[in-house]
Formats: structure tokens, C-alpha cells, sequence
């Protein structure tokens, strides 16, 4: 086939069709034309030869020429493509290297093969132009809420046609054992879009926190207008779901207006969601207070936030446990996710209970190392005292308040507290060194000896060892495994260390051995300074 005039206009009438059918710029559908027909001149005149085709966008006449550049004599690899300077004095006036020499060639007649070939250059090329406009239209739609309509199903997971292409709503991300037939309406949430070879990939979800967030702001318009805000949003699909919502406007009720006029925009909410019951929250910044409220309908007598250890410890009426939990650890599991804590719930009696078994530790620790009996002992328990350094170091005035302790009686109490902690400290120190501690930990500042000897026991030796070690590994910390928070425990947790005080000594660590220029840390501090008081003044 020859590019005749005959046919010349058909060209851009079939690059105008095919972009209209596919959406996409007709542009990209001539060049892919160019292109082809370059391939097919190449396979005609040779494949060394660089042969470019320029159609014409509006008469549709393809030019068709071959391109010869000018190298360096010792450059020249490609006889057909490039030639050197003294070559090229025969086709221009004083050549230069990089120049390019352009001639007009002959148009090809395109044989089955080449025309073959032609026609699957053109459909590669408008079929990425179509995966680029597919990715572009949705990948800025990732958030948001979309309405499509069932292709089929393969293996549980449901193909969904959305307008100009196809999603996937995976068999997980469905609620419950949710099932469709081709052409049912399907709203979904687009979790996901993704560049992939095979072309763009959207993911959908109706499981996902952020799909009911998405319908409250639709059947809400103070969540749309901004005037409510969903601060939290804990669901267990298809069964049960906690939103907690903040209003930045006095007059206007969180809760109410989400809940609607006789319950109107929740049940919206929950008919879209195969009646998954929904408890509406009012959001507060006080954690325990925020607790109290993610615990409904269970009433709540005492809370006790651990906010380090990110965990908090609630008790409830006896009578409420079961209500606190709910159903397989629904409600608690809900309200976990909800507040970002890990919830240990007890009743009164197990608080109780709790309570009095750490008396009775203290107390006897007091009797045999004091030499005390019970009734003292009590006291000090009673006053506030749970460990011998408290007795040992704390001002002689806040033992002279306890009924029946004079000074002489404190100076004694203290000074046996004090030869117990010695006499701990030097078993401790025994132990680490026969383990194999050595000098520059035990010399290292802020390591108490029984400290040094959980090091030693771990095999943490030498101040070397004790610079490797990560914050986590000292302080301990919490890890999410899908999901779950699991707890990792540190090996001087038990003394009490907190992540940052662990920071601080394995970084004073590393400088001590050189390993860190201080001067380094200071212009980091600087610079991150720098850049949060830049976003203070953006905000």
C-alpha cells in the first residue's frame, strides 16, 4: 500500500476516529502512525538507517526522510546512520560534529507483513495513550466515593465497570458475604490506583474506615462544609462501626446532626452499608474522657492512661463487664481502634483485688529487707512508699509525717534501706562481672549496677555493645502486627527507662566513642527547628 493522495486525507480521518472512540488526543495517534510507517521504510531501505515519516496535520501528506548525523572519525560505529566530517563535505558546506543531513526518500509500498506490523505499532501505541488517560482521570480520585456497575465476578473478586474503565473490588474488601449479578449499581470507595504494566489497576473497597467517612460527608453537609469533622473511624464490616465527630461550631450538636431528623442520615448510611449498626461519638481531646464515650453504652467507674506504653487500664461496674467487652470483644476491640490504645478492661473486684496483692508485695518487701513488722510496714505502703530507694533518698521530712516515726526512727530506716541497696548493688555488680561486663560500661553514666548487670545478662559487654543498641531494645516499645499492637520488651524496662531517656544515653554513647561529631547533632536540631517553625508561620 502507497501513500498516495488518494488516500492521504483518510489518514487523518482514521487518527480523528480511532482518538474519538478512544478518548484520547488525536496528536498521539498520528505520531503513532509515523512511527509505524518509519518501521515500515526501515524494513524496506534497511534497519541501520535512521528514516523518519512527518504527516502532515493538515493535508495528511507523509514525508518521508533519512537522517545522517556527523561524528567524530573515531565514533563512527553506524555507516547507515552517521557519517565524519570529511564524508559529509560531499552534502554541506562546512560540517560541524552533531550536524544532521536530511534527505527526502522515496515513500514505501507497504507489503501484508510491513502493514501487519504497522497496524500493531498504532494499536500499542493508542492503547498506552488510553492506560495514560485512564490513569491520570482516576489516579486523583483516590479517595473518594464512586458509583459503577458489575461486569462479572472471578473468584470471589467483582470486576466493576466505572465510566472509562474497570476497578476491582477485591473478595476481602467486600462486607460480609455480600454477592452481585452483572449490571447491579455498586457504590464503592477507591482505596487505590495503581501504574502497573498491565495497565492501570483500581482497587475499590466497602470494608475501608474512610468508605463510611466518605457517605457521612454526602448525607451530612455541615461534614461537607467543614463545620463537622469525623475525627476516628473504627469499623467491624457489615456488623458494627464507632465515628467520632468534632463540631468547631457551639450551636451546632455533633451527634444530632449526624444522626438526622428522626434518624434519617445514619440509616442513609446504614442501608448503604447492609445494616451495619453504627454508635456516633462525640470526639474530646482528653483521652480518658474520649475513652469514656468510645465505650458506650458500658459505663465506665475509673480509667488509668499510660500514655508511654500508649495502653490504658479501664474499670467498669462488675455488672457492666459483658456490655464493656461485647460481643467476641466487639465493643472493646471497636473502641481500641477508635482511640489508637490498647484497652485493658477489669471490674471493681479485680481492681480490688489487684490493689491489695500490690500492698501485700510492698509490704513484705519492706518486712524483709527493713527487718520491719507488718503494722510499720503497712504504713509506709499506706503513705505512698513502694520501693527501698524511695525510703532510702526521699526527704528525712516525709517519713517524720508517718504516726510514730521520730527522726531517729527515719535516720534508721533510711540507713538500712540504704546498706540493702548496697548490698544489692555490689551482688549485682559480682554477677555482671563474672559474666564478663566490662570497665568503660560500668564507667558509663546513668547505669545503676543492677542495670549493668540486665545489660550483661543480655550480652550487651562493653560500651560498643551498649552504642548498637536501638532505643526499643532498652526502653522497649510496641510494634503493629497486623493490626495487633504486640509489646516488645526492653531489657532496662524494667528499671523504668523511657524511649527518650534511651535515646539520650546511646547517643551520648556514640559520642563518646567517636562514632557521632556532636557538632553533626547540633545542626540537625537547628535545622529541624528551622522547619517547624516554617510550617508554623505556612499554617
Amino acid at each position: 500500500m502507497a501513500i498516495t493522495s488518494a488516500n492521504q486525507l483518510e489518514l487523518l480521518q482514521t487518527a480523528e476516529a480511532v482518538a474519538r472512540e478512544k478518548m484520547i488526543d488525536p496528536v498521539l495517534v498520528v505520531e503513532a502512525m509515523e512511527e509505524s510507517l518509519a518501521r515500515a521504510a526501515k524494513s524496506r531501505y534497511g534497519s541501520e538507517m535512521d528514516i523518519r515519516v512527518h504527516i502532515d496535520r493538515k493535508t495528511g501528506k507523509a514525508t518521508f526522510t533519512r537522517v545522517r548525523t556527523v561524528v567524530e572519525e573515531e565514533e563512527l560505529e553506524n555507516y547507515q546512520a552517521e557519517f565524519t566530517v570529511e564524508q559529509a563535505k560531499q552534502y554541506m558546506e562546512a560540517p560541524e560534529v552533531g550536524a544532521q543531513y536530511i534527505e527526502e526518500i522515496p515513500p514505501v509500498e507497504m507489503g501484508r507483513i510491513a502493514a501487519q506490523s504497522a497496524k500493531q505499532v498504532i494499536l500499542q501505541k493508542v492503547r498506552e495513550a488510553e492506560r495514560d488517560r485512564q490513569f491520570e482521570e482516576f489516579k486523583d480520585r483516590a479517595g473518594t466515593i464512586i458509583n459503577g456497575v458489575v461486569k462479572r465476578e472471578e473468584y470471589g473478586n467483582v470486576i466493576v465497570d466505572v465510566g472509562r474503565g474497570e476497578a476491582i473490588l477485591r473478595r476481602n474488601e467486600k462486607i460480609g458475604r455480600e454477592s452481585y449479578r452483572p449490571n447491579d449499581r455498586v457504590r464503592c470507595y477507591i482505596k487505590d490506583v495503581r501504574r502497573e504494566t498491565r495497565g492501570p489497576q483500581i482497587f475499590l473497597s466497602r470494608t475501608a474506615p474512610e468508605f463510611m467517612a466518605e457517605l457521612f460527608k454526602m448525607e451530612v453537609p455541615e461534614i461537607y462544609d467543614g463545620i463537622i469533622d469525623i475525627k476516628a473511624v473504627a469499623r467491624d464490616p457489615g456488623s458494627r462501626a464507632k465515628i467520632a465527630v468534632i463540631s468547631y461550631d457551639g450551636s451546632i450538636d455533633p451527634v444530632g446532626a449526624c444522626v438526622g431528623m428522626r434518624g434519617s442520615r445514619v440509616q442513609a448510611v446504614v442501608n448503604e452499608l447492609q445494616g451495619e449498626k453504627i454508635d456516633i461519638i462525640p470526639w474530646n481531646e482528653d483521652q480518658p474522657t474520649f475513652l469514656v464515650n468510645a465505650l458506650q453504652p458500658a459505663e465506665v467507674t475509673k480509667v488509668v492512661l499510660d500514655e508511654e506504653a500508649g495502653k490504658i487500664e479501664v474499670v467498669v461496674p462488675d455488672e457492666q463487664l459483658s456490655l464493656a467487652i461485647g460481643r467476641r470483644g466487639q465493643n472493646v476491640r471497636l473502641a481500641s481502634q477508635l482511640t489508637a490504645l490498647d484497652i485493658d478492661i477489669m471490674t471493681e473486684a479485680e481492681e480490688s483485688e489487684r490493689r491489695q496483692k500490690e500492698f501485700e508485695e510492698r509490704t513484705g518487701l519492706f518486712m524483709e529487707n527493713l527487718d520491719l513488722d507488718e503494722f510499720f510496714a503497712q504504713l509506709l505502703v499506706s503513705e505512698g512508699f513502694t520501693n527501698l530507694e524511695e525510703v532510702a533518698y526521699v526527704e528525712l521530712d516525709e517519713l517524720l509525717v508517718i504516726d510514730g516515726v521520730d527522726e531517729d526512727t527515719a535516720k534508721e530506716l533510711q540507713a538500712r534501706a540504704r546498706d540493702v541497696i548496697e548490698a544489692k548493688n555490689k551482688a549485682a555488680m559480682d554477677a555482671a562481672r563474672e559474666l564478663g561486663v566490662q570497665d568503660s560500661l560500668v564507667a558509663f553514666e546513668g547505669l545503676t549496677a543492677q542495670m549493668i548487670e540486665a545489660l550483661a545478662k543480655d550480652g550487651v559487654l562493653s560500651l560498643e555493645d551498649f552504642a548498637t543498641c536501638a532505643d526499643w531494645e532498652l526502653a522497649g516499645g510496641w510494634t503493629t502486627v497486623e493490626g495487633e499492637r504486640v509489646k516488645d520488651d526492653g531489657i532496662l524496662e524494667p528499671f523504668g527507662m523511657t524511649l527518650e531517656e534511651a535515646q539520650d544515653m546511646v547517643m551520648t554513647a556514640r559520642i563518646l566513642l567517636g562514632w557521632v561529631d556532636p557538632d553533626d547533632l547540633v545542626t540537625d536540631a537547628e535545622e529541624a527547628d528551622a522547619a517547624d517553625a516554617e510550617e508554623e508561620a505556612e499554617a
